[in-house]
Order: C-alpha cells, then structure tokens, then sequence
C-alpha cells in the first residue's frame, strides 16, 4: 500500500498544466504516427495506381498491334485470293490478245472467240461459279430480273423466254440475277 500511495502523491505532485502537456503529447504522438501511416499508405495506393495505368497502357498498345496485324493478314489474304483467281485468267487474256492480232476470217475469228469462251468458262466452273439455268426454266424473281414480257405459244406462261444477260452463282450465293423477257402465253391465260 504505501507504494499505491507513493504513486498517488507523484500524480498530486504534478502540475495540471504538465499532465495536459503529456495527454497532448501523446495525442500528437499518435496523430503523427496516423499521419505518416496515411502517407505511406497514400504512397502504396499511388504506387498501385501507376503499376494499373502503365499495365492498362501495355494492354491498349498490345490490343492496337494485334488489330493491326489482323487488318494486314486480312490485305495479304485478299491479296493472295485476288492474285490466284486473276492467274487462272491470264491465259484467256492471252488468248484475246492472239484473236485481236489473229487475221483470218470472220468465221475463223468467230470459231477462235467460241474456244476462248469455253475456256474462260472453264476458268469459272474451278472458282465454283456457274451460270444461272434461264430459258425454259419457271421464273424465279431470286435468281432471274425481267426485263420484260414477250407473248410466246410454245412456252408455258411465266416461264423464261430469252436470256439477255447471264447470270451466275457463286457456289450457292447470287453473284447476279440472269436479265431475261419472260413469257406471256394467250392461250394458258384464258384457260
């Protein structure tokens, strides 16, 4: 006990004016201690904040090179597509190029201008492009464009009667309709 009482004597002894200074001292002690783990944590956060932009960077820089790759494969596909189908007619370029110097005559010409045909539509059978089947065929507003009507007794009505322009698919897609006069006939129509 008499220590209780040594204790409570120091503590009397104090001046009040002493005691405040310590309570505030260690107020500040601890306020400083927050104020530094503020800025260390601030300066972890800023820390964190650049390493995120300078990653989001990296990430826009590697997204734009990969676009740009994608976008010149693309040209170098369209490119290499464009040049294989382009050889396949160099020949018949070719073959125009002889009729043109060729001096014979007109049947001869017509006969020489026949084969380069054939050959050009060759050429387009192996790209997998055929001719739109016309005249005689039912008219089908997908595959032909009327041009107009013509009145015919030999063919059923609504059915192709002259193929003006060929038309062509590409394996099952429409490169061009086929320009064609489509039957009329009197005799159907009454009936």
């Amino acid at each position: 006990m008499p220590e209780q009482e040594s204790d409570l004597t120091v503590l009397e002894s104090q001046d009040p004016g002493t005691a405040a200074t310590t309570e505030d001292n260690a107020i500040e002690a601890s306020a400083g201690a927050d104020a530094l783990s503020a800025k260390v944590e601030v300066e972890q956060l800023k820390g964190e904040r650049d390493q995120l932009l300078d990653r989001i960077a990296r990430l826009q820089a590697e997204f734009e090179n990969a676009r740009k790759r994608a976008e010149r494969e693309r040209a170098e596909y369209r490119d290499y597509a464009t040049g294989s189908v382009v050889e396949q007619f160099l020949p018949v370029v070719d073959n125009f190029e002889l009729a043109l110097k060729a001096k014979g005559t007109a049947e001869q010409l017509r006969h020489g201008v026949e084969l380069i045909v054939k050959q050009m539509e060759e050429v387009l059978r192996q790209l997998q492009v055929n001719p739109i089947p016309a005249v005689g065929e039912a008219f089908d507003p997908r595959v032909h464009e009327a041009l107009g009507s013509v009145e015919r007794d030999d063919l059923p009505d609504q059915h192709v009667a002259e193929e003006i322009r060929r038309g062509y698919k590409l394996r099952e897609r429409l490169l061009r309709p086929a320009m064609v006069r489509v039957a009329h006939n009197p005799k159907q129509t009454a009936e």
